[in-house]
């Protein structure tokens, strides 16, 4: 079998769309699967620790957490 990008590409031509859509699908499913990996075994750093201790005295745990939402959802419509 050759993994020859040219000889992948014209077998997915060849076929057809509805299941060039499948085999787009099973590569989507194995990149997701591949990143879900790489990621696992990457160690957990906490360089983040202790960089909202000046908002210590301002807000409780909870309401930290309900802040901290705010400020995502502002950063996701920016």
């Amino acid at each position: 079998m050759s993994t020859d990008p040219t000889h992948i590409q014209k077998k997915i031509l060849n076929l057809p769309p509805d299941e060039q859509k499948e085999v787009i699908d099973f590569i989507e499913f194995l990149e997701q699967k591949n990143n879900k990996e790489k990621r696992e075994k990457t160690s957990m750093t906490f360089e983040w620790e202790g960089g909202l201790k000046d908002l210590k005295e301002k807000y409780t745990s909870v309401e930290l957490q309900h802040k901290i939402n705010e400020w995502r959802i502002e950063d996701a419509f920016d």
